[in-house]
């Protein structure tokens, strides 16, 4: 184990989206049982902090105006001059950056902690590596992004055996959900509640309407509540509105038990929803991981993306020594695949996972579109049977 000494104050660093930040918990937990006395601080974009907030192991945000990028210059360059100096004053002994670019790397090294934590990078500026005292290491083989996450501490003797990605409702949220769904106020009889969430900030990683549509109509017909969500974005709301459309000439009895909230919830209220939910059916992307998070089985749809390191992941694997969690939780380069209560339906193809937006760049992709809704039914219907 490298000796630390010192360790009051430690910032994390993790400049990435939604469900990129929420996977950086179990690391959080590492530095935090390591070193209990420490105060943590989190540098995040503006937009994802609502994923860390609530955690009894941060505290403090620490939030990135992305918005300067749009500045002129010359404002711009006093924007994070002036952002760099307030990092500086903040007086951190270490620092540890899991985002791996440029701008997070300077930001470390512009801390003047001591102890500057970080990975061994392929790409960047020339003399990137001497930002840190200390790198890690790149993953070797498939590894889950927990797992990526915690080995750039691990190798210095920072870890933990507790893997949970914790994420914290407000009882508000939690009492917002409660009043859709009450029977004597909504007057929705249902016998299970599923959320799907059909959309992605990533078109290429969504599914096909008529598909999505179809399995919402199935659902609707068993007899269960579907809560169908999407984001603000106003691509991502056409999207799920257009599904609703297809669904909407499908069906006409059961249309009280569809609730749609497309582009109307909050981070913490999508967490509520799925909570409250039996089931999350959705495409891979931020709120497949917050459902994995509180602990809602999910069936996720993945296209060119690797369920081996993007799968959702299951908080009661993730435990102790030998929980599958410590290991690959996805052990396959594709293909079905469950981990814990999780269930990623996956093409085995062999250009899978290409990451690429869409074939050919089209920003459709064939490998999820050949996902036929039977398919997807039939494991949600094994699931729903079990309840």
């Amino acid at each position: 184990m490298t000796e630390f000494k010192g360790i009051k104050k430690i910032l994390i660093i993790k400049l990435r989206h939604i469900g990129d930040v929420l996977l950086i918990i179990p690391a959080i937990r590492a530095l935090k049982d390591t070193f209990p006395d420490a105060s943590i601080s989190v540098l995040v974009n503006a937009g994802t902090e609502d994923v860390l907030k609530g955690n009894p192991l941060i505290g403090e945000l620490i939030v990135l105006d992305r918005g300067v990028k749009i500045l002129p210059v010359i404002k711009r360059y006093a924007k994070e001059v002036g952002f760099l100096k307030t990092i500086r004053q903040k007086g951190f002994d270490m620092t540890v950056d899991l985002t791996g670019g440029d701008r997070a790397a300077i930001m470390s090294f512009a801390s003047r902690a001591g102890y500057r934590l970080g990975r061994v990078f392929r790409k960047g500026f020339i003399g990137k590596k001497y930002m840190y005292t200390h790198l890690s290491a790149e993953p070797e083989g498939r590894k889950h992004t927990v797992l990526q996450n915690l080995g750039v501490v691990k190798g210095f003797g920072i870890n933990t055996e507790n893997l949970s990605v914790d994420f914290y409702i407000p009882e508000e949220d939690r009492l917002f959900i409660k009043k859709i769904l009450t029977p004597d106020a909504s007057r929705i009889t249902y016998n299970a509640i599923v959320h799907v969430h059909p959309t992605s900030r990533w078109l290429f990683k969504c599914w096909k309407d008529e598909a999505m549509a179809e399995v919402i109509v199935w659902l609707l017909e068993r007899g269960a509540a579907v809560i169908i969500t999407s984001s603000p974005d106003i691509r991502e709301v056409e999207k799920a509105r257009t599904i609703l459309s297809l669904v909407s000439s499908r069906i006409t009895h059961h249309a009280s038990r569809l609730i749609d909230l497309c582009g109307k919830t909050t981070i913490k209220q999508l967490g509520a929803i799925s909570e409250a939910s039996d089931l999350f059916f959705g495409v891979d992307s931020a709120p497949m991981h917050i459902a994995a998070a509180v602990g809602t089985p999910v069936i996720a749809l993945f296209g060119p993306s690797g369920a081996f390191d993007w799968g959702p992941w299951d908080n009661a694997e993730g435990q102790g020594a030998g929980g599958r969690g410590q290991g690959n939780p996805y052990p396959k380069k594709n293909g079905i695949q469950r981990f814990g209560k999780h269930t990623v339906i996956q093409r085995d193809w062999d250009c899978i996972p290409c990451g690429e937006d869409g074939c050919e760049g089209s920003k459709i992709s064939d490998c999820l579109d050949d996902i036929k809704p039977a398919e997807a039914v039939e494991i949600i219907e094994r699931h729903l049977k079990r309840l």
